[in-house]
């Protein structure tokens, strides 16, 4: 059987116009997705190159397939159960940093370059003091993109027409804002001048976005079968669901530059993304982040999996209806019809989306899908939301682990291992911590100021609450645990 290549795609070359940090399944099955639709009805007429920002893996596979590869959406469209697969030719090229760094830095040359996308998971917009420029690259990605956008301004000579919009869609708050700020930081502590600063707020845009689709990432369990259907190999191949959200806001207007929503894609332009982001990340985001480490140390290992089972399915409804909706400020019927088609989306027979790859970074992620839910119930009420305390003992639980080998810390369910990935001070600390007495335990994980931005300990009753429920957990197993509290 053939591997997918451009002489199968009929791939058309365009002028480069995006550079993506990150070629994981997510942009792949969504901005690149979009930005195919939009050049095959010509809004577009742009080409994306990926950047690998980060050591781990490599582009081999990208390179044999000329960077061709298939999104194949699987769910229900218009009352049917559908699989619409399309063959995306909108990327030319996929760069290393580390390996290829002039090539990478070349790409700032480019006169037809306009947009950056980024996908750096929520700890990838830090600012790194310690990041140095002669770097090649830096370590950080606000690190990448400073010296990035100084290697453009210094080819076009502070040129305003050469500006680059910045389209992040890490999962933090104001992801735009933030990185700005953070390459704002940068340039001072580099000390890159005045001129470059000025350029740099004057002549980039960094929006703030929210992106919306579930994407479960390459068929593994049966590429051969997948393969079969599609009558060629294709080892790049993203499955994901139909349901796509892009919002984006900007303060200055870019839809005619990236017409997304006149290809008839779900991009919305606004100047406030604002209610749009809490209503996805408290209720979609909240409710993964908040059953499916204790869904898979229950022995569940698929979100589908883990919807056909009762407790969990129990857990996360009482998690959305009683605990999270509650704290929104949308209309309370609009809020539980998202949520509704939330819980349809989790039901799609055709997308097996595996809990530990949503695992990833779990800490950060529930610092921002799941703290704010906590705090703002117990503002509203002077009480403790039971669930969303629990998830934070699933989360220790889940963490939980005395060896660091090969980045990951090793956990275990039922004599078997798994992988724990975050970052390095965040395994650290699971190390060293996990096998001490409970409440030390526990008070020392709220206490990480550095994880979640102020003492956890100071919650009326989170600490006492939480050193339960991980006693229970270590005592009962976790389904016993869940189960008492539903």
């Amino acid at each position: 059987m053939e591997i997918l290549n451009k002489a199968m795609t009929g791939k058309k070359e365009r002028p480069v116009k995006v550079v993506q940090f990150g070629e994981g399944n997510f942009l792949r099955g969504f901005v690149d997705y979009m930005i195919d639709i939009a050049n095959e009805k010509g809004m577009f007429d742009g080409d994306i190159v990926l950047i690998k920002p980060i050591e781990f893996g490599n582009l081999e596979m990208f390179h044999r397939q000329d960077c061709q590869y298939t999104v194949s959406l699987r769910g229900i469209v218009d009352g049917e159960a559908k699989v619409l697969n399309r063959k995306i030719t909108s990327v030319a090229d996929a760069v290393d940093t580390s390996t290829e760094y002039e090539k990478y830095m070349s790409l700032a040359e480019l006169d037809t370059l306009r947009f950056v996308v980024s996908n750096t998971t929520e700890a990838g917009i830090v600012y790194d003091e310690t990041d140095q420029f002669d770097a090649k690259p830096p370590k950080s990605f606000p690190g990448k993109l400073t010296k990035f956008l100084y290697r453009r301004f210094e080819t076009f000579k502070g040129d305003k027409e050469k500006g680059l919009v910045m389209l992040p869609v890490e999962l933090i708050d104001d992801n735009g804002i933030m990185l700005k700020k953070c390459v704002m930081q940068l340039i001072d502590l580099w000390k890159l001048g005045d001129d470059f600063k000025t350029w740099v707020d004057e002549a980039c845009i960094f929006t703030s976005t929210l992106v919306d689709r579930i994407i479960t990432g390459y068929p593994r369990d049966n590429e051969k079968e997948e393969w079969e259907k599609l009558g060629y190999e294709d080892h790049l191949l993203v499955t994901g669901e139909p349901f796509a959200l892009w919002v984006i806001e900007s303060e200055k207007d870019i839809s005619k530059e990236l017409p997304l929503p006149d290809a008839g894609l779900p991009v919305i332009f606004t100047d406030n993304q604002k209610p749009y982001k809490q209503r996805k990340v408290r209720i979609l985001n909240g409710a993964h982040t908040s059953f499916v480490l204790a869904s898979y140390l229950a022995g569940n290992d698929y979100v589908k999996e883990s919807m056909d089972d009762d407790d969990i399915r129990n857990f996360m409804m009482k998690t959305i209806f009683d605990e999270v909706i509650p704290t929104l400020t949308l209309p309370e019927a609009e809020l539980k019809e998202f949520a509704e088609a939330v819980i349809t989306r989790f039901n799609n027979p055709y997308v097996k989306h595996a809990l530990l790859s949503i695992s990833l970074n779990s800490v950060s992620k529930w610092r921002a899908r799941c703290m704010p839910s906590l705090l703002g119930y117990v503002e509203k009420t002077g009480k403790l939301p039971v669930h969303l305390a629990f998830s934070l003992a699933a989360l220790m639980a889940f963490y939980t682990g005395t060896e660091i080998r090969d980045k990951a810390l090793i956990g275990h369910r039922n004599g078997q291992e798994y992988n724990i990935m975050d970052d390095r001070k965040v395994l650290e600390f699971f190390r060293d911590n996990c096998e001490k007495d409970t409440r030390t335990f526990v008070t020392a994980f709220l206490g990480e100021e550095d994880f979640f931005g102020q003492d956890l300990n100071q919650v009326a009753g989170l600490t006492d609450a939480v050193t339960a429920y991980l006693d229970d957990i270590k005592k009962n197993g976790m389904r016993a645990a869940l189960c008492r509290i539903s």
